[in-house]
């Protein structure tokens, strides 16, 4: 294949990305592949590698400290730079890890250990599945514990869900502090 020719190729297989990457942009949440027409939620499977990480949490307690990794579907961080908003369709996973540590040379060094639980959260600004009561406040939400981790088993996001995020309702029921990558707002 000739210089002239590769580039010509290259240069088409980029519009075409292109192309697929703003049909993503202009129906994001048409095409998850985690919700199905009930609105029931999957925990994406490969998330730690497709999914951009927002930032950790660290919660002592002393039952047992815990370290929340979250991480958000691609695209989300950039968006949310730009309007301050979590877009439609944008998928958020949390993951709750217990934690171990030990004395180092850098002092007592805590990390993650085993995770506990994945919460899994889908904005839905168009109120898609009002009857389904894991949807509301511009969410769908969530839970998976490590016992089972495909099975999804909170029954409704206002007794399961909200509860823990009402200090967040300023800022869409996400506590975006503790994720430098949206950048301050």
């Amino acid at each position: 294949m000739t210089p002239r020719k590769l580039i010509l190729v290259l240069t088409l297989l980029l519009l075409i990305g292109s192309v697929a990457d703003a049909r993503r942009a202009d129906k994001p949440f048409e095409n998850l592949d985690l919700v199905d027409a009930a609105g029931q939620i999957r925990k994406p499977a490969d998330y730690r590698d497709r999914f951009q990480a927002l930032g950790v949490y660290t919660v002592l307690d002393p039952k047992g400290n815990e370290m929340h990794y979250t991480y958000a579907s691609p695209g989300t961080a950039e968006a949310y730079r730009k309007t301050g908003r979590f877009p439609d369709g944008t998928v958020l996973v949390k993951e709750v890890f217990g934690t171990t540590h030990a004395q180092l040379t850098t002092g007592d060094a805590h990390w993650a250990d085993t995770t506990k639980v994945w919460f899994v959260m889908v904005k839905d600004d168009k109120g898609r599945f009002a009857g389904n009561p894991l949807w509301g406040d511009g969410w769908g939400w969530a839970l998976f514990k490590s016992d089972a981790p495909d099975k999804q088993i909170a029954t409704n996001y206002k007794k399961d869900c909200l509860g823990c995020h009402i200090p967040a309702r300023e800022t869409d029921w996400v506590y975006v502090k503790g994720y430098p990558v949206l950048g301050a707002r």
